[in-house]
């Protein structure tokens, strides 16, 4: 993979981008899901086998009678054999009258290897074969008297579940196979209906509990939606402080984010200072070299260029120093239009003579997220190179939106080409030398804007002159 090639997201990088309440409801989300999955299996699995068991035990009870009904007069005949000729099997319960009923029993007899040879069955079963598997018969040949369990095929397509028992009988040398069957169906639709109405159930408690965790979650973090917002407005200037109501678990958050803001502002007050002490220590060593070179020699001459270099270089580092100590103050917001109005005056009054009309239109409510002094420093400086240009208008406009602040400054003056306007924002370029300046103003600008994450364009205006344009964005 080359370097210009983007990096794949993984799930990692998505889980950490994640916010907390996403997570957190993610996690309670899978978490409870498997809950609820492995809730309703397991009480659907338990329900089955409760109701397997009884019928299990029912059909042990109807073994248990069947044999307690051989032992009634007319059962066997003389030679051992079983037969119903009387009536005397389970003769009171209907169900083992109607055919394919559900309820089923045989007497199946076997010969010396464990095959059936025979059987006397009840009416439901009809003619259908008994509902005992070869498996469930040879378990109940291998213990006699004890009752086996099976689940096989039964009459008419059902799925039944049987039990079964060999006992040894008088004046027979092989034993019978009672066996007693039961329909499924009706055991299975219950277990069904239940695991729906549990499923049901689960996911209308899990949905309630999952909003309810929701809310609560959403709840719960809106102090830190409200410390979000707090710190913007400390950031736009509308807010000094955070305030102290607050939980106990952010209120220490907020404590060090107040004493941050605080060292912010003390180390920016320090740094005015020094720059303004510097100036101050920097001037008297300048005057006195100037005062010092007051000859006609060659000498005297470079001393004087040298120290008018140094003058210039001094005043603009020192501004520049100014306003990077300015731009990282948090807090700072002024109001556009009365600097704009204000500075428009100002031009119309020193350009009235040349007949140049400054005019300033656009959004009355638009904010700077800066000093005042930033401000007026790049707009005057944009405003009078406007003015200096301009054959009558100069026209400025605001444009304030959600993504950013916009200021155009137009004049209708001879304009600048496209490499003109490239080399104007350069440090100390004058494209004109007859008009007084050093040069440093538009990058002035440049580096002002730059420092307040702006930007300074130079375009073509409507009007055929030149337009500046400074963009401030607002995130």
């Amino acid at each position: 993979m080359s370097e210009a090639d983007p990096k794949p997201v993984t799930f990692l990088d998505r889980w950490t981008r994640l916010s907390l309440a996403r997570r957190i409801m993610l996690a309670a989300a899978i978490w409870g899901l498997i809950v609820l999955i492995g809730g309703a299996l397991a009480l659907s699995a338990l329900y089955r086998a409760q109701t397997l068991s009884l019928l299990s035990d029912e059909l042990d009870q109807t073994l248990i009678t069947l044999t307690r009904d051989m032992t009634r007069e007319g059962a066997f005949l003389p030679d051992g054999r079983v037969t119903d000729d009387n009536h005397v099997f389970l003769s009171t319960d209907s169900r083992y009258q109607t055919q394919y009923s559900g309820r089923y029993w045989a007497i199946v007899a076997v010969d010396e290897n464990g095959d059936p040879v025979g059987d006397l069955r009840s009416r439901s079963l009809w003619d259908e074969p008994v509902p005992m598997s070869p498996r469930l018969l040879k378990r109940a040949l291998a213990t006699p008297g004890t009752t086996q369990f099976g689940i096989g095929p039964g009459p008419a397509g059902q799925r039944t579940f049987a039990a079964a028992k060999a006992i040894l009988v008088e004046n027979r040398e092989t034993p019978l196979v009672l066996v007693a069957a039961a329909d499924r169906a009706q055991n299975d639709a219950a277990a069904t209906r239940f695991r729906n109405l549990l499923i049901g159930t689960m996911v209308v408690l899990f949905g309630s509990v999952f909003a309810a965790m929701v809310a609560g979650i959403r709840y719960s973090l809106r102090p830190l939606v409200k410390l979000g917002h707090d710190i913007a407005e400390i950031r736009e200037g509308t807010r000094l402080k955070l305030a102290d109501d607050y939980p106990s678990e952010v209120q220490p958050l907020t404590e060090e984010l107040n004493k941050l803001v605080d060292h912010n502002r003390q180390v920016v007050e320090r740094a005015r200072t020094h720059v303004g002490n510097l100036a101050h220590a920097l001037k008297t060593p300048i005057a006195v070299l100037r005062n010092e070179a007051t000859g006609e020699t060659q000498l005297d001459d470079v001393v004087r260029r040298q120290v008018d270099s140094m003058q210039t270089n001094v005043e603009h580092y020192l501004k520049r120093a100014r306003m990077a100590a300015r731009a990282e103050a948090l807090g700072a917001r002024t109001e556009v239009r009365p600097v704009l109005d204000g500075i428009a005056r100002l031009m119309n009054r020193l350009y009235d003579s040349k007949g140049i009309d400054v005019t300033v239109t656009g959004a009355e409510a638009a904010v700077f997220r800066g000093e005042q002094q930033d401000l007026e420093e790049m707009v005057g400086n944009l405003m009078e190179n406007a003015c200096k240009w301009a054959r009558a208008d100069v026209q400025v406009n605001v444009a304030d939106d959600a993504a950013e602040l916009r200021i155009e400054v137009d004049d209708d003056g001879p304009g600048l080409t496209g490499e003109e306007r490239e080399g104007a924002l350069k440090r100390g370029v004058r494209l004109d030398e007859t008009t007084p300046g050093t040069g440093l103003g538009l990058s002035i600008v440049t580096e002002l804007a730059e420092l307040h994450k702006g930007v300074l364009e130079l375009d073509e205006a409507p009007a055929g002159g030149l337009r500046a344009r400074l963009r401030f964005p607002k995130r």
